[in-house]
């Protein structure tokens, strides 16, 4: 129910309020305190056969009194007292959308979690100045909620119920996240497909999603990929990348390559910029070269990572180091934690 009409006739009810009690009270009582004022409006309140609309009124004057003043747990006392005892007024998700406020200004989250949880289970939808309370408690609840279940059922809900508030492209890529986070893969892959599918996933802004694009479209790639690739030990796949070397073997050291995402750059470059290498075939490469490598790898910059240095590619920038790296996919525990070589950072290790 659209409770913006009582707007207007909040602001007559109050000023013949206002009048009424003037008119009682005399001149002399003018600039009575904010306490007496309170009294007499409730006072009205109690009065019998007031309508439904001057009870929002003056109940919402009172309420947003205490509220301006900072009085924000008098304002829950009086708001949930009076929830209690109206179980019948059809705006009591707005008094409890109140309360819930209040605890956000006392950062005490956890209890307006509650509150904000207790509206959109229990209490029918309003509407307050063209805005729906379940979706302001929805977007309040995903801002402070930590609980990764509670999460989804958030998004999914704004999805289901409130698609043309939110961009749906970013409410697919934040849900994949939270599935990702309680390890349901399967529907983590799913909903990154549909991000994907999305006519504006590539060029989305995400702020605190950084390149999610790029994560997505690797994660469906390699999840529709072959993997077979990826070595059991970074040993194993180190010591058959240095055999393909030795006999001159570049279809079988192409055959090592990660399918997804193979990168080829300088130090300098992005291993993530696209670098057009769709046909890229190491036989173009080890061709009339003599090319020779490392006994040992190079540490990379976490234990997940390592570099096997060789040379002779080219007379320009004979030196390129191969970029292996264990496999991080969970979604397939039988891959994940193998050995891929993902790329080849090319010159001197700066």
């Amino acid at each position: 129910m659209e409770i913006k009409k009582y707007l207007f006739l909040s602001m007559i009810c109050v000023a013949i309020c206002v009048a009424t009690l003037a008119s009682c009270a005399g001149k002399k009582h003018s600039r009575a305190d904010d306490g007496e004022t309170r009294r007499e409006l409730e006072a009205l309140l109690s009065q019998p056969g007031i309508s439904a609309e001057s009870r929002f009124a003056i109940t919402n004057k009172i309420a947003k009194k205490m509220l301006s003043d900072g009085d924000f747990y008098d304002v829950v006392l009086y708001l949930t007292n009076y929830v209690e005892a109206n179980g019948g007024d059809e705006h009591n998700s707005y008094w409890l959308l109140m309360c819930a406020y209040a605890y956000i200004q006392m950062n005490q989250e956890e209890v307006a979690e509650y509150y904000f949880e207790r509206i959109i289970r229990n209490y029918p939808d309003l509407t307050v100045k063209g805005q729906s309370i379940h979706y302001m408690c929805l977007e309040r609840l995903i801002q402070i909620s930590t609980n990764h279940e509670n999460r989804i059922n958030y998004f999914n809900t704004l999805i289901s119920q409130f698609p043309e508030n939110v961009s749906i492209t970013e409410m697919y890529v934040r849900l994949a996240r939270e599935y990702e986070q309680t390890g349901e893969w399967a529907r983590a892959l799913k909903t990154y497909n549909m991000f994907l599918e999305q006519s504006d996933a590539s060029s989305i802004q995400i702020a605190d999603l950084h390149d999610i694009y790029n994560y997505a479209r690797y994660l469906i790639d390699f999840n529709n990929s072959p993997k077979n690739w990826t070595f059991a030990t970074l040993n194993e796949l180190s010591s058959a990348t240095k055999e393909a070397i030795t006999r001159y073997q570049p279809r079988r050291l192409d055959s090592y390559r990660s399918k997804v995402n193979f990168f080829a750059v300088s130090w300098r470059q992005d291993e993530n910029a696209p670098t057009g290498q769709v046909e890229f075939s190491m036989q173009n490469f080890m061709h009339g070269n003599r090319i020779r490598f490392s006994d040992n790898l190079i540490s990379g910059p976490t234990i997940n990572e390592a570099y096997l240095r060789t040379t002779g590619w080219t007379t320009g920038v004979p030196t390129w180091y191969f970029y292996f790296r264990k496999v991080n996919f969970p979604a397939d525990p039988k891959i994940h934690g193998r050995w891929e070589w993902a790329g080849i950072y090319i010159g001197e290790m700066l």
